[in-house]
């Protein structure tokens, strides 16, 4: 049995700082990564003394995977009692803990880093793990909808983190390399959704100028606060929509 879930502390504890983050984990069927990575992460910051929130974003919908806009959904029913965000990844877990997971005050800081990522290494790479001033977030205008199935929406956001004059900033002083994160993905079991569709493929590498928070459509189908192992977490039950005249590549036809 894993040891228990250190309780949050007190509001008026002074040692844990006045920040609150919500961490945003877009999610689905992958429940043995999820059962891992919820009480590792709420041990991991609470070490850390970072006041936070897990919020599990699950994609209910038929449409294919949209991990933009679950956290595009993330951030707007996160609350007001937080006041940053993570974009997490739910299959990747910081070993490393001089890991920096504060108030990400001078701009977006990326956690992953292509030089200690273990699978991306180019640099203008953001996945994995980001975080975000709420602020901030709402000057990128959150992340275009337009991305269904895997990969590209990080490298849109990218854009979009430049075009808003904001400045990635990454780790300094971490010596462990590739070793720096456990990787719990296996791609002989987890199938990434790399199919192109209709006009994708093309579409994949534009600048979204358009969309993002401003016209992110869903529905919340149920919200669920449960532990797992201890460790609390909010389960968000999304459904997304989709105009299939603007993107036709959401569905799986």
């Amino acid at each position: 049995c894993p040891p228990p879930a250190p309780p949050q502390p007190p509001e008026e504890e002074p040692s844990w700082g006045p920040h609150r983050l919500a961490l945003l984990v877009p999610f689905r069927e992958r429940f043995e990564e999820l059962l891992a990575f919820v009480p590792y992460m709420h041990r991991f910051l609470s070490k850390k003394r970072i006041r936070h929130h897990i919020f599990i974003l699950n994609q209910v919908d038929h449409f294919r995977f949209n991990r933009a806009s679950l956290i595009n959904v993330g951030f707007l029913e996160s609350g007001n009692d937080t006041d940053y965000i993570a974009m997490h990844d739910v299959d990747l877990l910081p070993l490393n803990e001089h890991l920096d997971y504060s108030f990400p005050e001078a701009g977006p800081f990326h956690v992953a880093s292509p030089e200690l990522h273990p699978l991306y290494h180019y640099k203008t790479y953001v996945g994995g793990i980001l975080l975000l001033t709420k602020q901030h977030y709402e000057l990128c205008n959150g992340m275009s909808n337009r991305f269904w199935g895997w990969g590209r929406e990080d490298d849109e956001f990218y854009r979009r983190i430049k075009g808003a004059g904001l400045q990635v900033r990454r780790p300094s002083g971490i010596t462990t390399g590739y070793e720096t994160f456990q990787h719990l993905h296996d791609p002989a079991w987890r199938k990434r959704d790399q199919k192109r569709i209709a006009a994708q493929k093309q579409e994949q590498f534009k600048v979204d100028r358009e969309g993002g928070l401003n016209n992110v459509r869903y529905r919340i189908e149920s919200r669920t606060d449960l532990s797992v192992a201890g460790a609390p977490c909010t389960v968000l039950n999304i459904l997304l929509d989709c105009d299939t005249n603007e993107t036709p590549w959401c569905t799986f036809g």
